[in-house]
């Protein structure tokens, strides 16, 4: 199973991502990068409050993001053919299609939500197991609780 968890700049319509990372439970495979978003002309929207919860700088994103279409390349390269598990599809699909749309490319890799590998008890399972989590919205260690969360509830128990 690979997830996948994104930070954005913020929630509004206008905002879009700046950090990818996804990871694969059986090969703990991942990756991880930030997006540069003066990479696109009209991504301007910044949301301080966000910028608060994930702690990355736009100077971080301009000095050390990829472009979007690298960006959109490097998913597509490492995803190909592949269904990705997102905790928040809806804003996950959202961020991605804008990333993608910017690139102008199409994703080779499907998201799909908690109920592809979570039966109903399990997601109720889930959504106690990743309440009490801390999560630091940074990407990469958001999506190893999410694959810890599910593996949890997958077992009915709490994780480590």
């Amino acid at each position: 199973m690979i997830c996948i968890d994104l930070e954005a700049s913020g929630l509004a319509r206008e905002s879009y991502p700046i950090e990818v990372a996804w990871k694969c439970s059986e090969t703990g495979e991942h990756d991880s990068f930030l997006i540069d978003p003066t990479s696109v002309a009209d991504w301007t929207f910044w949301d301080d409050f966000a910028s608060e919860l994930h702690c990355i700088p736009f100077a971080k994103l301009e000095a050390e993001g990829v472009s979007v279409k690298e960006a959109a390349e490097r998913l597509n390269r490492s995803l190909d053919g592949c269904e990705i598990i997102s905790d928040a599809v809806e804003y996950d699909s959202f961020w991605l299609g804008r990333l993608f749309k910017a690139a102008g490319i199409e994703p080779t890799f499907e998201l799909k939500g908690l109920e592809r590998v979570l039966s109903s008890e399990e997601r109720i399972q889930y959504q106690l197991i990743s309440r009490a989590q801390f999560r630091r919205h940074r990407a990469l260690p958001d999506v190893e609780h999410l694959l810890a969360a599910i593996a949890a509830a997958q077992a009915g128990s709490t994780p480590a």
